[in-house]
């Protein structure tokens, strides 16, 4: 199964690479590995994780307080966000 992200999801992990490279250096290199890394676990078992909707789940991360909010369409793995779990957490909905 392949992966995609929805442009708003894809925007906001870069953003949140470049936030934790800047409190050290290699950290956000760190974060991108445990974000993929959780990804590799949806594909493997994409039925296994939290339903947050009738169609979305979320993942979490091992080492950050994060989870990968995505849906299955076509076969393909659809990341609608990655999500601080400190955040307000409907303000993804509305992808």
């Amino acid at each position: 199964m392949k992966y995609v992200f929805l442009p708003e999801a894809r925007e906001e992990f870069l953003k949140e690479i470049e936030y934790f490279e800047e409190c050290r250096k290699g950290l956000g290199q760190e974060f991108s590995k445990e974000v993929f890394s959780a990804i590799q676990r949806i594909i493997n078992f994409p039925d296994a994780w939290t339903k947050l909707s009738k169609n979305t789940r979320r993942a979490l991360t091992n080492r950050f307080p994060f989870g990968v909010i995505y849906h299955i369409d076509d076969e393909m793995i659809v990341v609608v966000a990655v999500m601080q779990l400190n955040r307000d957490p409907d303000y993804w909905k509305n992808r």
